[in-house]
């Protein structure tokens, strides 16, 4: 089995080329939160200024896994500051449970493109075929365009607090520190407490 490449950061190279053939708003797509038991599927939207001299004002920012949660909450406000524009969408549990997981997530992701009005995507491995937008989706594109990479901040750092929030409406379930992904913790809450109306119940979850 050929090991899969790492990427050390990412950079603008599809940008550059596709900025360089006029399109100028485009629009990065990252989402967090697909395997979690609970909680939304949250997808952001980054369009990065057509000029190259952004990746060094964005110089550290990385594929949001590669980040710690003190680096993705001091960047999340950077990358908004430096961005064109960007936005962030969310698709409830119930609406995964209706709709299923991937359909959720691009809703989620139609979402956080709604006031942006990009005219390319650039996705990390998520495919638009209902979008009549031109669209590149990347394998790691988190780890290899700056702005998918920037999208997966946004994304993780809007999901992050959402489960946050979550944690006095529901407490003892632990959200603020599983952010609804499967756990010890999260598992010990669920055989204790069952479950909320949060988590998914289309999803194969011990003691639901």
């Amino acid at each position: 089995m050929t090991p899969e490449r790492a990427y050390p950061s990412p950079t603008l190279q599809f940008e550059q080329s596709l900025w360089q053939s006029g399109f100028t708003r485009l629009a990065g797509i990252d989402e967090a939160g697909r395997g979690a038991w609970a909680g939304p599927v949250c997808a952001a939207a980054v369009i990065l200024p057509p000029d190259p001299l952004v990746a060094r004002t964005l110089e550290r920012v990385r594929d949001s896994k590669q980040m710690t949660p003190p680096e993705r909450e001091a960047w999340a406000p950077r990358i908004c500051e430096a961005a064109l524009g960007w936005g962030v969408g969310f698709a409830s549990a119930q609406e995964i449970d209706t709709l299923g997981i991937l359909p959720a997530t691009k809703l989620a992701a139609v979402r956080a493109m709604e006031s942006l009005s990009p005219d390319y995507l650039i996705t990390d491995f998520l495919l638009f075929r209902e979008l009549e937008l031109p669209q590149t989706s990347l394998i790691k594109g988190d780890q290899r365009s700056l702005s998918v990479a920037a999208a997966s901040v946004l994304a993780k750092t809007g999901r992050d607090a959402w489960m946050c929030g979550l944690e006095d409406r529901y407490p003892g379930y632990g959200f603020a520190r599983h952010k609804g992904y499967g756990t010890r913790l999260h598992r010990e809450a669920l055989a204790s407490l069952g479950a909320c109306p949060e988590h998914r119940k289309s999803f194969a979850i011990p003691g639901q």
